[in-house]
Order: structure tokens, then sequence, then C-alpha cells
């Protein structure tokens, strides 16, 4: 028999929201063909790996020395985690050592190593919205409570809310930087007011609280922008990340933990988390994938497609009367439904549908009124899609 609560999950409205339409996608396909359905559901990058990735590979598939796929520590090969030192560093401005990476199955092993070695039972986690749908479920893996505060309506931070909200029994504040759905980039000085607040909570209730910087979209930027090193402002910061989207490999399942060694008792953290990747039945990261990221972490990649699809998707939003917002990074686009359906996003995906567009409701990421169209598509899609817009917008 299935869980209780695992069958309220998968019942409930806003469960795997995403993966839910983007199945309806291949199905859909199946019908009518590829090119007559525009899926915009699922964050899955178009770009194919950077030939540095692609040559680690080759290299390291060719190696048939004993043992080389055999265990290694449980935090990763230490020359790998090494080499994500030197990224951090770089990302940071803060020197880091290997010691403080911790290798991961993708960035959602990483998020769920941390949340269970930091919560205790009815601790919180405070979520600027949106925000990534899984989060509920991370948090709520490990008997924390996600606590879902308002962003303001450019979706910057509402610091003077998240203040509002912290208390002795807040473990975490988390943001996605850039954002997914939205896009927005949190600011140098936003990040820098948001450390403040979380220093005045530690001396009102001296409970520490972590800053998690959940980054796997960080090097994915739009006119000059730049993601901010939270490193240098708050001690207590903890990024995690991935390979899945700056490097388009997602299905290979290769993140990290990175830990700021001015943090709290760091080593003891590290510990914690290590013991968690364990006993939550990762083990380790892929000892093959490991190796290919030690030598191609840093790939260069050219997203300027990503922008041209950007500017094309936005560019047939303005001309079928779908309001967005502009985003900054990542690639997604995060629209606001049109009046007449009165907010009910739901409804609104479920109409596009009929005219073979996919897209994701905004509620399943806090952010109720809105929809996701993810870009990360080809162009042809983008281009062609089109016509059923301004079909569908013309039977509003």
């Amino acid at each position: 028999m299935i869980a209780k609560h695992i069958q309220e999950t998968i019942n409930s409205k806003g469960a795997s929201v995403i993966r839910k339409m983007f199945e309806e996608g291949i199905a859909l396909k199946k019908l009518h063909g590829e090119d007559s359905v525009f899926d915009f559901t699922l964050g899955n990058p178009d770009l194919d790996p950077p030939e540095k990735v692609v040559h680690a590979i080759q290299e390291e598939a060719k190696d048939v020395s004993h043992g080389c796929h055999g265990y290694m520590p449980n935090s990763g090969y230490p020359f790998v985690r090494e080499a994500i030192a030197q990224k951090i560093t770089k990302e940071q401005g803060v020197s880091v050592s290997g010691d403080n990476v911790i290798m991961t199955v993708g960035a959602a092993s990483a998020l769920n190593c941390v949340f269970k070695a930091v919560l205790n039972p009815g601790d919180e986690v405070i979520v600027p919205m949106p925000f990534f749908a899984e989060y509920r479920h991370y948090a709520k893996n490990h008997g924390g409570v996600l606590i879902e505060v308002p962003s303001k309506s450019d979706f910057s931070l509402d610091l003077e809310a998240i203040k509002a909200h912290l208390s002795e029994k807040t473990a975490a504040v988390l943001i996605n930087n850039p954002n997914n759905p939205s896009g927005k980039i949190y600011s140098e000085n936003e990040i820098k007011q948001l450390a403040s607040i979380l220093k005045e909570n530690f001396q009102k209730t001296g409970r520490v609280t972590y800053l998690v910087c959940d980054e796997p979209y960080r090097a994915i930027v739009y006119d000059g922008a730049k993601v901010t090193p939270a490193f240098q402002f708050y001690e207590n910061t903890v990024v995690v990340s991935s390979f899945a989207k700056d490097l388009s490999l997602p299905g290979e399942r290769i993140g990290y933990i990175a830990v700021n060694p001015a943090s709290d008792k760091p080593e003891e953290f590290i510990k914690a988390v290590t013991f968690a990747l364990r006993v939550l039945g990762c083990v380790n990261a892929p000892a093959f994938f490991q190796k290919v990221i030690a030598k191609s972490w840093d790939a260069e990649v050219d997203y300027s497609s990503y922008k041209n699809r950007r500017d094309k998707l936005m560019a047939i939003m303005d001309r079928v009367g779908i309001e967005y917002h502009r985003p900054e990074g990542a690639f997604y686009l995060f629209c606001r439904v049109p009046s007449a359906f009165k907010g009910d996003d739901g409804e609104f995906c479920d109409f596009l549908k009929k005219y073979l567009i996919l897209a994701a409701p905004g509620s399943g990421f806090g952010g109720k009124g809105w929809f996701r169209l993810a870009y990360c598509v080809s162009e042809k899609t983008i281009v062609n899609s089109e016509k059923a817009f301004l079909e569908a917008m013309k039977n509003l």
C-alpha cells in the first residue's frame, strides 16, 4: 500500500505539473506529429554539450583501468572537488578549497542533502515566490515547512516580507538565482540587505539561518547581467548547483554543494550533508561524470541562441497581446494569464492545449495567475507557434 503522505501529494493539484504536461506533450506529438505540437513545458536544454565536454566524455570512456568504476569517498573524488572549488572561487571571489565541496547527484540531490542536514521537524525554509515547484516536496521530505513569501511586482525580493517571517524556526532562506520561472536576477543590493536581516535574526534568536543559493542557471544571463557572489556578503551561504543547464547535461545528474569556508562550523556542515548523501540512497555522485566534469567544467558555451529565442518569443507575445516579465537569465518566459480567464492559470493552459500549445501553470510555482513557457526549445518551435497563439487569442 502506498504511504498516505505520498498518495496525497501525487493526487494534489500542483504535484509534478511540469512533468505531467511534458508527458501529455509526448502523447500529443505521437498523435499530431512533432512539428504540430508546441511544447514549452520542460526546462530540457536544446543546446548540445560543448565540444570540451564531448572530448572529456570520449577520453574517460577509453579508461578501462582496474577500479575505474569503483567507489570513492561519499563526497566525491578529491581531485574533482578541487576542480569545482576552482569554479566556486572564480564565481564567488572567495578562496574555496576542495574540502568545502561535496559532489552530488544533480542540484535536486544537493538540496535534499542540505535540508536533511539542517531541518528538524517543524523547521521552516523561506522562499520568495515564484519558485521551482519541487521545493515544496524537498522541504516536506525532511520534516520542514516551506514558507512561501510574495515578491514585489517586478519579482524582486520583498525584504520586509521575508523579515516578517524570520524566526527561531527559520533554518534556511532559499533563493533561485536566476529564478525559475521568472528569469529574475536578484541584485547585489538585495543580497546585501538580505544578509543584513539574516544577521539581525541571528542576534535576536541565536539561530543560524543558512542562505541557500540554487544556481544552475548562473551562467545563462542576458544583456550584461551578473549573478551576485553571495559568499562575499553572508558567511552562512551554501551554493547548490549542477551542470544540467549550463553544459546541457540534465540526464547525467551531476551537481555539487559548496559551503562558504567562513560559515559557522563548516566541517560539521560538510560531514552532515555527506552523511545525508549516503543515507538518502545516492551514496556518491556518478564516478564517470565526476571525472568528465573535472576536465570540462570551464568549457566555453555560447548562450546567444537562448537570447535570440527569448527575443523571438517575447516578440510573439507582444503581437498576440500576452503580458510577460522580461527575463534577465535562465530560459523561461513567465507570462500573465489573459484577463478573460480571471487568473485561472490551469484553465488557461488547458485552453492553450486545444491549439497544441503546452505551457506550465504558474500556480505550481507559487505564481497564481501566470504561466511559464520554456524557450530552450528549437527556434522552429517558437517561430511556428505564433500562428497557434494568434488563433488561441482570437478565440478568447
